[in-house]
């Protein structure tokens, strides 16, 4: 029996796993919600979120400070936290299979630090020159110019194989991050302190008018990366096995780079440098779902929102009522990620 073209056994796990993860999602963005240095009790962060997305809904009995500290402040910050999360765990995921190697991620690749440079840039030299849109377009232009870079690099330098693309992105990757700091030394003392966001990274700055775009984007690559994750798969098998199944491989491949800037570029733009959730993520995935992409991609937006949403609320809470960058925390568990990823495979 097939269900919509797919065999119903395959249906029902998708199903099955699908609900699982949704139910995950909502606790944890529940209970990111609830948790600060004011504590707000679940039922009042659901009964508020109710009455503020359904005319009518909710039982009201809440303050208005609870309100204010739940609607305006926590939930577009965990909202945020699961559409970045969500966006560099794909990101992570297909530059893993375009590049057959499973430590390249965005920050790796040097997307990360384009994207950074282009949001200081615009912070503190060329101003808002396009408005709220300027600092997300910069980052964008930034992300993609890193990207053409690594591309360049690598052809100049032959670096033809995948571990020899990563190579050449982390040394993309310092040069930049070099020439962001040289952007910050020289820029206005006094506004230099605004660029500490980008450089730890965090999602303090969170509200409801920054949401659209990264939702937008996300969607949009979401759906190019799991449209074509086929094409992934084979070229996980090797540029000859994909060229034989008729894969145009280096335009395919160039196009996924383009398509991860923007998405990092985007997501950068609004959270700063956040490292490791592109690494770790796939992984992770990979391990409860397998090997094929067109499950690993959903898997790793769900798992990524998930992670970004605990990390966030461990940043709020370990030094409240001050907020710690999150990148410290994604630092920390992504670094002891990475050695025990060194350890169980031989790369």
């Amino acid at each position: 029996m097939r269900i919509f073209g797919i065999p119903a056994n395959i249906a029902r796990w998708h199903t099955h796993h699908t609900v699982i993860a949704a139910a995950i999602l909502l606790f944890s963005l529940a209970v990111s919600v609830s948790i600060g240095a004011v504590t707000v009790p679940l039922s009042t962060v659901w009964n508020i979120i109710l009455h503020n997305l359904l005319p009518g809904g909710g039982r009201e009995g809440w303050t208005s400070g609870e309100a204010a500290i739940v609607w305006n402040i926590r939930f577009p910050r965990a909202l945020l936290a699961c559409l970045v999360g969500s966006g560099l765990a794909l990101v992570g995921t297909a530059l893993q299979a375009v590049t057959r190697n499973p430590l390249a991620d965005p920050h790796l690749l040097g997307i990360s630090s384009g994207g950074a440079f282009g949001a200081i840039l615009a912070l503190l030299h060329t101003g808002l020159f396009l408005g709220p849109l300027t600092v997300p377009l910069m980052a964008f232009a930034g992300a993609c110019c890193a990207t053409l870079l690594v591309l360049a690099v690598a052809r100049f330098a032959a670096a033809v194989s995948a571990s020899r693309l990563v190579l050449v992105g982390v040394a993309v990757s310092f040069v930049v991050m070099s020439c962001a700091n040289l952007l910050i030394f020289f820029g206005d003392p006094r506004a230099t302190h605004t660029v500490v966001f980008w450089m730890l990274g965090g999602l303090g700055l969170a509200q409801w008018g920054h949401l659209g775009h990264p939702l937008i984007v996300l969607i949009g690559c979401g759906l190019f990366f799991f449209l074509y994750s086929a094409k992934l798969d084979g070229i996980m098998a090797g540029d000859e096995t994909a060229a034989s199944l008729g894969i145009r491989v280096q335009s395919f491949r160039l196009i996924t780079f383009v398509a991860a800037a923007l998405l990092t570029g985007v997501m950068v733009a609004y959270s700063g440098i956040i490292g490791f959730v592109g690494l770790m993520v796939p992984h992770i995935a990979r391990m409860a779902v397998g090997g094929s992409n067109r499950r690993v991609l959903p898997a790793s937006a769900a798992i990524g929102a998930v992670f970004l949403l605990w990390a966030d609320t461990l940043a709020r809470i370990l030094t409240a009522p001050e907020d710690m960058p999150i990148g410290v925390v994604t630092g920390l568990v992504g670094g002891v990620f990475f050695v025990w990823l060194l350890r169980r495979r031989s790369f």
